[in-house]
């Protein structure tokens, strides 16, 4: 990766804007850092100009060589050619990304998923088993590396065909929550983790709605599972709003506080979702790809989750009890059933059999 780009990046004081005004200015990273300071001043303040001017920290340099060279590392750049589509159509386009893991599954079609960091059982349940069943009928499933909704998508997305993407608001060398280390390896290994931010950088509050721009930017639409009001992923779901994605929202109990805010973004406008064939059928998607989850059932004449589901609306935990199934592979089940057309999600965490 030639410097020029580095350089630019690095460049204390000169954000994402400023580089993108640059880029748009003068064409390339080189003529950038070969203009003078007359040329510049046009584009930039005193302070910013004297930040490209002056000779690079060769310390951040090599530290970001050194990173690059480990295996599954790379910086994406504007000029790349596989740099995203999706991100190009946004307002602020991250002039670099750095990237672990796949990068080429920036380029697949993807779904966002956030919500809670607090999230509940069935929440998180949900989120999982959403995710899933997504990702196995070939979306990737982008979320953000947080506690709750977040972590729960990007399992659900690693298990299934279109894997998961992680954006972050710290530098790639940093995992944050500290508590999502594991599963940021299994996204490392089989899935992807990006970042606009540079190597080293701590996880300032103000990063965060900007990492969310690129989750729904990089998106066909963005599902929110639980949140608050005022949360940050109704920011996520302001944001794919102005930038042209579908929003869909699970409701919940009208006692929850967690489901106030995603019955705020059904009152504006959002898609009341029940199962994942719901999004499949809004996006208009086509390329449904077998789960081996729907392939069993489809095999199965007896189903023991239908044969529990007596016509009345029954909760998971009943279900659960009548079935023996853990909760884990009992969603898992039911939402094959609701893509099959078996069953019916109902508010409230209840299911339903078709007749």
């Amino acid at each position: 990766m030639p410097d020029a780009w580095l350089r630019l990046a690095l460049a204390p004081g000169v954000g994402n804007t400023s580089l993108i005004r640059l880029l748009t200015a003068f064409g390339s990273p080189e003529a950038v850092l070969a203009s003078g300071r007359g040329a510049l001043t046009a584009h930039l303040s005193r302070a910013q100009c004297d930040a490209l001017l002056d000779e690079p920290d060769t310390a951040l340099l090599d530290a970001a060589h050194a990173w690059l060279a480990q295996p599954g590392n790379s910086l994406m750049t504007l000029a790349d050619e596989d740099y995203p589509k999706s991100l190009l159509e946004i307002a602020d386009p991250p002039a670099v990304l750095y990237c672990k893991g796949r990068r080429n599954l920036l380029s697949q079609p993807c779904l966002g998923i956030v919500g809670s960091r607090n999230a509940t059982p069935q929440g998180v349940r949900d989120a999982e088993a959403f995710a899933h069943a997504l990702s196995d009928a070939g979306l990737t499933i982008v979320s953000g590396l947080a506690l709750g909704i977040d972590a729960a998508a990007h399992r659900g997305g690693l298990a299934g065909a279109g894997s998961s993407v992680a954006i972050i608001g710290t530098g790639l060398d940093r995992i944050y929550p500290a508590r999502n280390k594991a599963l940021a390896h299994q996204l490392a290994e089989n899935g992807l983790i990006v970042s606009e931010f540079a190597l080293g950088t701590a996880p300032l509050p103000g990063h965060f709605p900007r990492r969310n721009r690129l989750i729904s930017g990089l998106s066909r639409g963005v599902l929110v599972v639980e949140a608050a009001p005022n949360s940050g992923s109704l920011i996520t779901a302001r944001v794919a709003t102005e930038q042209g994605r579908e929003v869909f929202a699970i409701p919940g109990s009208i006692h929850s506080p967690l489901a106030r805010g995603c019955h705020a973004l059904i009152k504006q406008g959002a898609k009341l979702v029940e199962s994942a064939a719901d999004i499949l059928d809004e996006l208009a998607w086509q390329q449904r790809l077998a789960s081996p989850v729907l392939r069993v059932l489809a095999e199965t004449r007896s189903d023991p989750i239908l044969d529990a589901l007596d016509g009345a609306p029954t909760t998971l935990d009943t279900l659960a009890q009548r079935t023996g199934l853990t909760l884990e592979a009992l969603s898992a089940k039911l939402l094959a059933l609701e893509l099959d057309g078996r069953i019916a999600s109902l508010p409230g965490g209840r299911y339903q059999k078709i007749h």
